[in-house]
């Protein structure tokens, strides 16, 4: 797939890729969605399951309001519309592992209407994607079938847990702008603190929707890529499904709706069932819930307490801080590295720091070393103070770049206060022009050669700033001998 083009080169030409991606994304709320059973992970087999979730008989479900809250927030961070009336329907469909045999879903009165996310794409340009709908849902439980040789247990944990399901637009045209989706998506639902986004637990996860025209052509018929909690493998999984459907009807064969599965190990998708139409769930309203109305007050009072969106925050970082557009999205990525640059940023007086050193210095020492030790910024040895202290040191000319490096090793490995380590080690840069001036004056001595270099090159002086940082075992005030060669050699 070219990304200039977003076509995929076949036998007859040129084909353009449609995707839509079905995201899944469980709400963070202690209780499920219609009982008060924890949502804890990792508890043993069936501990988190009520009456309501084991479906009971006489068992009503009652809706649980912070999960309402909480599809509202993710609607506001999608610049959606927020639908003051909702209703819950019944999604009948035969469920084995949720003992109601339907689930509570939301069909045409979602809670959330339509909005827009928009993609920073790494050329450059700028992907608007249109979100469908948000409703919420509740998850089913989990059937194993590894525990016994002749029977499949039921784990419950899960059954009812809430899920906001966020259906894109067919807007998608690529792979690389699909994984660029659900990374957007990912990052917005862990900045409100509506979803953790852990795919690896299948807290976040997606159905990609993957269909092929000729460009400007009808859409064509689609398949759905079922379950996706990697976006490295969603990226993968495009690829093979679109060059499959190409192939079948190149080859004269038509494209079934189907429901496919992904195999990573091979690297191709495989029939899982054939796809279902909305009408073969016979919707209809849910008669154990009401419909559920709140006023635009309620609204407005949960966008007051938003927090700082990425884009705005990356507009922020570009515009008050003057970063570019790639450091500023490689720190707004995810909240808590935004949070922690912003603190490195800011001074204990209020005063700001030089942005542009702090950038640099998170992105790539800190960040460099986090990922190299397999660690996150919640994990970082080295705390925005400390970094910010060495920021300190170096601006007002204590330290060297150079030295300041040797102090962010001594700190990650050891602590403690960056300005005391500089103190108790002897590690401030010599500033006193008798001590550097002799040793410049040595090195003009035994190397007349060198002199003769950089008079007629004074770029060639740069050997003799090296070779003082090195006699002073990088104390000395880099600027200060450079001063001091210039004058001596004339250049």
């Amino acid at each position: 797939m070219t990304a200039s083009s977003k076509t995929i080169k076949g036998a007859t030409g040129d084909w353009e890729v449609v995707i839509g991606v079905e995201a899944h994304a469980q709400v963070t709320s202690k209780a499920k969605l219609f009982s008060g059973a924890s949502t804890e992970f990792g508890g043993g087999p069936n501990s988190y399951v009520s009456l309501v979730d084991a479906a009971m008989p006489g068992m009503l479900p009652v809706i649980n309001e912070e999960c309402v809250k909480q599809a509202i927030r993710t609607g506001l961070g999608l610049n959606a519309k927020i639908n003051l009336k909702s209703v819950f329907d019944r999604k009948n469909y035969f469920y084995p592992d949720l003992p109601q045999g339907y689930q509570i879903s939301q069909y045409k009165s979602p809670i959330v209407g339509e909005g827009e996310i928009v993609l920073d794409m790494a050329d450059g340009e700028q992907v608007k994607v249109g979100i469908e709908r948000l409703h919420l849902e509740q998850d089913a439980g989990k059937s194993l079938h590894d525990q016994h040789a002749t029977m499949s247990f039921v784990d419950l944990n899960r059954a009812g847990v809430a899920l906001m399901e966020i259906v894109s637009k067919p807007d998608l045209r690529s792979s690389e702008e699909t994984m660029a989706y659900v990374s957007k998506l990912r990052s917005i639902v862990r900045y409100l603190g509506t979803c953790d986004g852990d795919m690896e637990k299948a807290n976040l996860r997606a159905d990609i929707n993957v269909s092929v025209r000729k460009p400007g052509a009808p859409l064509n018929t689609r398949c759905e890529i079922k379950n996706m909690n990697s976006i490295r493998f969603i990226g993968q999984a495009i690829e093979h499904e679109a060059r499959r459907q190409i192939e079948i009807i190149e080859g004269g064969g038509t494209i079934e709706q189907e429901t496919r599965l992904f195999d990573p190990d091979r690297g191709e998708t495989r029939s899982m069932r054939t796809k279902e139409e909305a009408h073969d769930y016979r919707y209809f309203p849910d008669p154990d819930l009401l419909p559920l109305e709140f006023d635009q007050a309620y609204v407005d009072g949960l966008r007051e307490h938003l927090p700082e969106l990425p884009n705005v925050k990356k507009g922020r970082f570009t515009r008050d801080f003057a970063l570019s557009e790639y450091d500023a999205s490689v720190l707004v990525a995810e909240r808590e590295t935004a949070e922690f640059f912003d603190a490195v940023v800011k001074k204990p007086d209020g005063d700001p720091r030089d942005a542009k050193t702090a950038a640099n210095w998170v992105i790539n020492d800190l960040f460099g070393r986090l990922k190299k030790e397999g660690k996150d910024i919640a994990s970082s040895p080295v705390s925005a103070a400390q970094l910010g202290a060495i920021l300190d040191l170096i601006a007002d000319r204590t330290i060297s770049s150079k030295i300041a490096k040797d102090l962010f090793e001594i700190v990650w490995n050891e602590g403690g206060d960056p300005r005391e380590i500089v103190s108790s080690r002897g590690m401030a840069q010599v500033t006193d022009l008798g001590a550097i001036e002799k040793t410049v004056d040595e090195l003009i001595a035994a190397n007349p050669d060198k002199v003769a270099q950089a008079k007629a090159n004074p770029k060639a002086t740069m050997w003799f700033v090296g070779q003082a940082m090195k006699s002073s075992g990088g104390k000395a005030n880099p600027q200060a001998v450079n001063d001091l060669l210039k004058k001596k050699l004339g250049v």
